[in-house]
């Protein structure tokens, strides 16, 4: 069998969150409400789900800040985390699917720790400025590639010593060594990767990782 095979990889995750992951009707639900809602499928996966939501609790985070919410199914995984006294401010370009998250985050229960801010990311970033947003926990920038050295300069701006930045979609089936790509999304990837590597406010590395969602990875970070 070959390592490589795409197929293996998502038994092998089918494996992973059959044993380690119990089911969870909700979360099924949620899933179901973004494929009817005809949302692109590119949450991540069950495991990685659960992994942000023991970073979270590892962490001990209490307020996280996530940029790109889709439908709301890795909110959900890090609401969870946060406890009824935490936040979760959740930041969504696209109206529909901000509306389709909110469906989601009431049908989970967490109408009372998480708020979905509808519009361009940077200018919500700009505004929770303006409001003098208390430091972030954790970041989770899940959103457009190419504003992803904006958006770390704005999780570094939120953050405190301590806080952890997780971005995915960083390795892009390896296309992130390609520097003659003229895909835009790696372009951004690659830009993100050179402000991290002069960045000593942050210190951090990047995992491939391959699964149901294919060949990709996260970069994982801890402010300094």
């Amino acid at each position: 069998m070959k390592t490589n095979d795409v197929t293996t990889w998502g038994k092998v995750d089918d494996y992973v969150t059959e044993r380690l992951i119990p089911y969870d009707e909700v979360l099924e639900q949620v899933l179901l409400a973004n494929r009817e809602a005809g949302l692109p499928e590119i949450d991540v996966s069950p495991a990685q789900g659960k992994l942000l939501n023991v970073i979270a609790r590892i962490k001990g985070a209490k307020r996280i800040l996530e940029i790109g919410t889709l439908g709301g199914y890795s909110t959900i995984w890090m609401a969870r985390a946060i406890g009824p006294e935490g936040k979760l401010i959740s930041l969504e370009l696209d109206p529909f699917h901000a509306q389709v998250a909110k469906s989601n985050v009431a049908l989970a229960g967490l109408e009372d720790r998480v708020e979905i801010r509808v519009g361009d990311a940077l200018v919500q970033l700009e505004q929770l400025a303006k409001e003098k947003a208390e430091p972030f926990d954790l970041v989770f920038i899940d959103a457009d590639k190419p504003s992803n050295p904006n958006y770390m300069k704005w999780a570094l701006q939120f953050s405190r010593p301590g806080t952890v930045v997780i971005s995915d979609n960083v390795i892009r089936d390896g296309e992130v060594i390609d520097h003659h790509s003229t895909d835009p999304r790696v372009q951004g990837i690659r830009k993100f990767m050179d402000m991290l590597s002069g960045e000593p406010a942050i210190s951090g590395t990047a995992i491939q990782t391959v699964g149901s969602k294919g060949y990709d990875g996260f970069y994982i970070g801890i402010v300094q």
